[in-house]
């Protein structure tokens, strides 16, 4: 029996269907915005090996410490700009919130290999 546990990244399907593939490796984000999604599914299920795995190898960090105490509460998803199939660079403006506050950024994507992966972004007022 699958689990129905909602995707926190927003989109209506359940984890499994939706970003958990993606993390667990058997299928990759087909678009930015995707990558985006999972990447903020990630933060909110503290996998920093998956955030690791999608970041651009020019701009990873050696290690990443996620604060367990962090609670994510909603994705918005407020521009994309290329990112598809078609493209081999995206941007995504999104406001991710927290508890107590949010984040306004514009992330910017690249392929590596194929995969979209996360290159840098800008925080946004």
């Amino acid at each position: 029996m699958t689990s129905r546990t909602p995707c926190p990244c927003g989109l209506p399907e359940a984890y499994e269907e939706c970003c958990g593939r993606f993390h667990s490796g058997t299928a990759s984000a087909p678009t930015a915005e995707r990558l985006m999604r999972s990447r903020y599914a990630a933060f909110v299920r503290q996998d920093g090996a998956y955030l690791l795995r999608t970041w651009h190898p020019r701009t990873r960090p050696a290690r990443l410490d996620l604060d367990p105490a962090m609670r994510w509460t909603g994705l918005e998803i407020l521009a994309t700009e290329e990112g598809s199939a078609f493209h081999s660079t995206g941007t995504v403006t999104f406001r991710a919130a927290y508890r107590g506050d949010s984040l306004h950024e514009r992330s910017r994507f690249e392929r590596v290999d194929g995969a979209w992966v996360y290159v840098d972004g800008d925080f946004l007022g």
